[in-house]
């Protein structure tokens, strides 16, 4: 049965530990079991402290983040693709000191609209950073996921197709696909078949509308994805994805082009997010019980 995670910027902008704190107390409230974080920088925060929290709410942890230009990985610039292994490998060690499960989001090339085609070296580059990442996250005890998103967020891996292939060649059992139906909506001919093609390579999903608001308020036919889910026999982590200019911090907003409210009260959201996503799963359940009958 797979757990259901909400993304901790529904409720804050993750200045402050404190803030974050807060943030696992109201998502456990609201029943979810998993919380997602952004990039933790270990001098910033205490990682102990926000690790026993999330352990005393029965939370588990998450993290996602994308690579900075400077350290992008696909580049075929040494010097990045050195400074963003190191950033791969501090950001496992943080999950792992944190007592999170897994590292997901744009860890294969920087979290940018870029101005130019994916080169074949860059990608070669990218491939073998994420073979020796995988490696690190192995034997660190923490599941490596790569996010698939929208071509103007990267050039690298904008379909499902695209990271089955990128995570075969790099030889890994440990890498897994991060799938959101935001990005999937986008990029995606087939959403559904996607989630079929990636299978057991599917290791993160997220849950988030086309608009990043209200889910059931936009374009996407949610029905349909969670009968893939149970199709291929999801059981990992499902986690609701909303942005807001309301929450999100200054480098979210530009990555991810937020530029207005979705939403201004955060928790009718999370609740509701939480009612929307057990609700289409069990009718998902039931649609397929009823296809089986004789």
């Amino acid at each position: 049965m797979a757990r259901l995670g909400i993304h901790s910027f529904v409720w804050t902008d993750g200045a402050t530990e404190d803030s974050l704190i807060a943030a696992m107390e109201k998502s456990a409230a609201c029943g979810y079991r998993l919380i997602e974080l952004a990039y933790l920088k270990p001098e910033k925060f205490n990682l102990d402290r926000l690790g026993q929290r999330a352990k005393s709410l029965d939370l588990d942890i998450a993290v996602t983040m994308g690579l900075p230009p400077s350290g992008d990985v696909s580049s075929e610039d040494g010097d990045a693709v050195k400074r963003g292994e190191a950033i791969l490998a501090d950001a496992v060690q943080a999950v792992r000191d944190i007592g999170g499960s897994k590292l997901g989001g744009i860890l294969y090339s920087a979290h940018t609209k870029y101005a130019r085609v994916p080169t074949d070296r860059g990608r070669k580059n990218s491939i073998a950073a994420i073979a020796k990442a995988g490696d690190i996250a192995q034997k660190a005890g923490v599941d490596l996921v790569l996010e698939v998103v929208n071509r103007f967020e990267t050039n690298l891996l904008n379909t499902t197709a695209q990271g089955v292939d990128f995570i075969r060649q790099t030889g890994s059992e440990s890498v897994r696909l991060h799938l959101d139906t935001f990005h999937m909506n986008i990029e995606e001919a087939n959403p559904a078949a996607a989630i079929r093609l990636a299978g057991d390579k599917l290791g993160y999903f997220h849950i988030g509308e086309s608009n990043r608001g209200y889910l059931g308020d936009g374009t996407i036919n949610f029905d349909l994805m969670f009968d893939a889910l149970l199709d291929i026999d999801y059981s990992r982590d499902i986690t609701f994805e909303s942005f807001s200019s309301a929450v999100v911090d200054e480098g979210l907003t530009v990555a991810c082009a937020i530029w207005r409210d979705t939403w201004t009260d955060n928790k009718p959201l999370a609740e509701h997010a939480k009612q929307f996503i057990d609700l289409k799963m069990a009718e998902a359940k039931r649609r397929r019980a009823t296809n089986a009958r004789p």
